[in-house]
């Protein structure tokens, strides 16, 4: 049997493992961190559970979509929210009860917005009346001159900032993405590829939202634009559950996922991986699946010589690391003048982007809406404050007590929270969070190229593949690398394509 090595425990690294076991292979896991499930796990803290990022369960990948709900089945009864609410929710067929098992995914409907002006704006940007009020009648009638200009002048798209703009117009472009896509990145749209739009925005534009709005009443169950999505899956206790329950089950099988365990070297010879050093052990490979960094990747790789002009575009890929503060309050400021009932008369919202352009806070989550088993007590509000940021920057480097004390300023100040109603905290960060589309990274295609000579290498997942893939693009990423690693006939190049098609993977 094949000795099979697989860098990391998250979406990717699990979804390969699982797939491996499934066939008779018994892999070997590395775990860098403490944790299971990567950026995609759920941190747990006085109760209370966080997911970071926000994750949701949905994918127009029947594949993918068949995994999860084989390893967490979806509802068959009432959450404790749609009971309270009285709320009609499609029930699976003998599906477990959320109220009495644990191991169960939920339906959730998908509500998020732009808090931008301390007001709320429909996300993505809606055509009705309650945006043109909240934007006032001249950034409206600017808004709709520089939506019409951009129909008519089309810019050559050499950066984000032509993407945008071709698709929305100047003055909603510096309304709704500018200053956000500055926090997200921390650099100005100008010096981002516009590939990072086309693979996260695709086809979204005023046309789309106009062509959804129009043809809403005539296209159920019909594919729109991932923006647009209404619903989807979320374990019952955030997206880390579903991960640890898949970890738990490739153990079963026999695999092994060995954390605390960062890999550190690995030897190549003749375009072959033949070991992995991870603390004071070494391993031996026939085939190495990888969703590590690659620039950490690279910088590992002895023996065989990797090319200096490869070494060099690898440690300088450029990423965005992530800082998320859980903030546990009495009540919320803002009110919910929404039609939307929620436990409390709580917003509606799952999460909501932050667009106000004098604080550092670039979203909010709040966890009681997307599940309810994530907070311990109802009666009081679970919140994520999300920040982006590079390691060893200004943000990166402020201590932990000093950044909630300035996460709690930052959201009283622009009206969310009063800071006395704030009952506890915590501070968390991850590295390299997302690969990033500047820099380096525009000559990327010579470190793939590099990789893809190394036969018994698989990259996978986010950072495996340097790509700002969301969990389904990484779990196909995985189940296409096992494909090819059975079928030696078949080309890497299989896995590289995925979530580069122009139709994007969630648009169900």
């Amino acid at each position: 049997m094949d000795k099979v090595i697989i860098i990391g425990a998250g979406p990717a690294g699990l979804g390969a493992a699982y797939k491996l076991c499934k066939k008779g292979i018994k892999p070997i896991i590395l775990e860098e961190s403490q944790y299971i499930g990567g950026i995609s796990r759920t941190h747990r803290y006085n109760g209370n559970s966080i997911d970071l990022g926000g994750h949701r369960f949905f994918t127009k990948s029947k594949d993918v979509m068949d995994l999860w709900l084989e390893i967490m089945p979806l509802q068959g009864s009432p959450a404790k929210d749609d009971i309270l609410l009285e709320r009609k929710v499609e029930l699976a067929p003998k599906g477990p009860n959320p109220e009495k098992q644990d191991e169960v995914m939920l339906k959730r409907r998908r509500i998020s917005r732009i808090y931008f002006l301390r007001k709320f704006f429909d996300y993505p940007i809606s055509l009705k009346l309650q945006t043109f009020t909240n934007m006032g009648l001249w950034r409206t009638f600017k808004a709709g001159l520089g939506y019409f200009k951009a129909t008519l002048f089309k810019r050559k798209e050499n950066s984000l900032e032509d993407f945008y703009i071709n698709r929305f117009g100047q003055p909603l472009y510096e309304m709704f993405f500018k200053n956000y896509t500055k926090k997200v990145w921390g650099i100005s749209p100008e010096e981002i590829s516009p590939s990072w739009g086309a693979q996260r925005v695709k086809g979204l534009s005023i046309l789309k939202i106009l062509q959804t709005i129009l043809l809403k009443p005539f296209t159920k169950n019909k594919q729109v634009e991932t923006s647009l999505i209404e619903e989807f899956y979320y374990p019952k206790k955030g997206p880390g559950q579903l991960y640890e329950v898949m970890a738990k089950k490739i153990q079963e099988m026999g695999g092994e996922i060995i954390l605390n365990s960062k890999v550190s070297q690995i030897e190549v010879q003749n375009n072959k991986i033949v070991s992995l050093t991870a603390g004071e052990k070494t391993y031996q490979a026939d085939a190495v699946f990888s969703s590590m960094p690659i620039k950490d990747l690279i910088a590992s790789i002895k023996g065989q010589a990797v090319p200096q002009e490869v070494k060099e575009i690898a440690a300088n890929l450029p990423y965005r690391d992530y800082i998320a503060v859980g903030l546990l309050v009495n009540k919320l400021k803002i009110k919910n003048t929404t039609k939307i009932k929620t436990l409390n008369n709580l917003v509606p919202d799952c999460w909501i982007y932050i667009q106000e352009p004098q604080v550092n806070l670039g979203r909010l989550q709040i966890f009681n809406n997307w599940s309810p088993y994530m907070v311990k007590d109802s009666s009081k509000v679970w919140l994520g404050l999300e920040y982006f940021a590079t390691e060893g920057d200004k943000l990166w480097q402020t201590e932990e007590k000093d950044f909630i004390s300035m996460a709690i300023k930052e959201l009283a100040q622009i009206g969310m929270i009063e800071e006395k109603d704030v009952l506890d905290s915590v501070h968390l960060k991850v590295k390299k969070a997302y690969p990033a589309y500047f820099g380096a990274y525009d000559d990327f295609p010579k470190v793939k190229n590099y990789l893809d000579t190394l036969n018994n290498l698989y990259c996978i997942g986010r950072n495996g593949q340097h790509r700002y893939n969301n969990m389904d693009h990484s779990i196909l990423s995985a189940m296409e690398a096992v494909r090819v690693y059975f079928d030696k006939n078949l080309s890497k190049e299989i896995i590289w394509s995925v979530n580069t098609e122009k139709e994007y993977h969630e648009s169900k």
